[in-house]
């Protein structure tokens, strides 16, 4: 005799698999698909389609859905439960949580996609700042570097600072990167550098400033800044441009291993 309860469990299946269609759409060559599959999760949760105490749909189901391994929607999934957004209850599923229990800003397209843009800018700036470090190390003056030490030492105190003001950090930064590409006695350098400056202001600086505030405590960071000074202090161009370029890469990694915390607007 047929079981009733597991008659039930696959109706439920059979039931879930067909309204699904009306709630994900399938994902077509994403960046990066645990990303994608988390933004689709929770856009369904933003809009409704998905409410607080829903069952998440298993991974086998959001799988055939997506059109993806398993192992990217367990990975999508574990994003969004160490936001707090989807809570496990252990032999029984993943489900919406209550917006009480959310340990982070809510991930939402436009932080995935800022912070994408700013990971691309520090791309951009890795070589261009790592040859006006090479150059600073060249052309710098005594008092230019009187100037950039006070700079890098308003920074450390930042930095080792209990409460970190993220913002001023995110500008003192900045501020001492670009003083570096003055001191490279190029002034493209320095406008280039400006023009990135500003669209991040303009445009990104939220996510940088949240993205500060997170990674602020990195003693590497703070590292990274010394050497870059006293590579250029001694005079030595191919340590400053390997210092710089070691900086901005470094820092671009940092933001992309926070793929598990979200920005606000």
């Amino acid at each position: 005799m047929r079981d009733p309860r597991g008659v039930h469990r696959l109706a439920k299946e059979i039931e879930m698999s067909q309204s699904i269609d009306q709630i994900f759409e399938r994902i077509d060559r994403p960046d990066r698909l645990p990303t994608e599959v988390a933004r689709s999760l929770l856009n369904a949760i933003d809009s409704g389609r998905l409410k607080v105490g829903d069952r998440i749909p298993t991974e086998q189901v959001l799988s055939k859905q997506f059109g993806v391994a398993r192992t990217v929607v367990r990975e999508a999934i574990s994003l969004l439960k160490h936001d707090g957004i989807i809570s496990a209850r252990q032999g029984v599923g993943a489900f919406v949580a209550y917006p009480a229990s959310r340990q982070a800003f809510r991930i939402s397209s436009a932080c995935f996609e800022k912070r994408k843009a700013l990971h691309k800018l520090f791309q951009l700036r890795t070589s261009v700042q790592s040859e006006a470090a090479a150059l600073a190390a060249i052309n710098r003056t005594e008092e230019q570097m009187s100037t950039l030490r006070d700079m890098l030492a308003s920074l450390r105190q930042l930095i080792l600072r209990n409460r970190i003001q993220a913002e001023t950090l995110v500008q003192k930064e900045q501020d001492f990167y670009l003083k570096i590409a003055e001191l490279s006695g190029n002034e493209y350098f320095a406008q280039f550098i400006s023009l990135i400056d500003n669209h991040i202001a303009d445009h990104l600086w939220s996510v940088a400033v949240k993205n500060a505030r997170v990674t602020a405590k990195n003693d590497a960071a703070l590292a990274e800044h010394e050497a870059v000074f006293v590579a250029i202090q001694r005079g030595e161009p191919d340590a400053a441009r390997l210092a710089a370029r070691i900086h901005f890469e470094r820092a671009s990694q940092r933001l992309a291993d926070r793929a598990d915390l979200a920005d606000t607007d």
